[in-house]
């Protein structure tokens, strides 16, 4: 991965509690949270800005509504005082809220994503944002993702989901990387 610009800004997705629930099915990542909290920290000591992403669900039964337990931030992943955050209740974090606005105020020439769930908010925010034109790399060892139903009475291993959306989204739509690798480019 080449250097990336001054002006790059971290998009943490959905790093929330509910993701732990016995409601959702098996995620594989087990290292989640410490690649996510390396990159974090990385970003942070580099001076770039960071813009936290909450799922504020507006399903009355979801565990990622606001004011219930699971809409709280994963430990370590909450923002610090100066750092953004923007709050969505549809998978993308570009669709009803300021995102894209707030980038461009802030004159970013790259967008950083990682979070949770690859396949659905991680991803669907990667795509509409470089619909949007941004340039985007995706962070793919500090993502996770669920095991899913196949649709015949079957179950697709989350690590084969994680898979292919990694694939999709790095031949159309971002440059991939990991964390060792991202923060190497800081």
């Amino acid at each position: 991965m080449t250097l990336l610009p001054a002006a790059s800004a971290l998009l943490p997705v959905d790093m929330q509690c509910a993701f732990d629930g016995p409601s959702w099915p098996r995620r594989w990542n087990r290292a989640l949270d410490h690649n996510g909290l390396r990159l974090l920290d990385a970003w942070r000591r580099s001076g770039r800005p960071v813009i936290h992403v909450r799922h504020d669900s507006t399903g009355p039964a979801s565990t990622l509504r606001p004011g219930q337990p699971g809409n709280r931030f994963r430990e370590g992943f909450e923002p610090l005082n100066g750092e953004a955050l923007v709050s969505k209740s549809v998978n993308s974090a570009f669709i009803g809220t300021d995102l894209d606005l707030r980038l461009r105020r802030l004159k970013i020439e790259r967008v950083v994503v990682f979070g949770i769930s690859t396949d659905m908010c991680v991803s669907t925010t990667v795509r509409t944002g470089a619909n949007l034109g941004w340039p985007i790399t995706l962070v793919t060892d500090a993502c996770d993702c669920f095991d899913l139903p196949d649709g015949r009475g079957g179950t697709i291993p989350a690590e084969q989901v994680h898979a292919v959306h990694v694939a999709t989204l790095g031949y159309e739509f971002c440059e991939v990387t990991t964390t060792d690798g991202l923060i190497e480019s800081l």
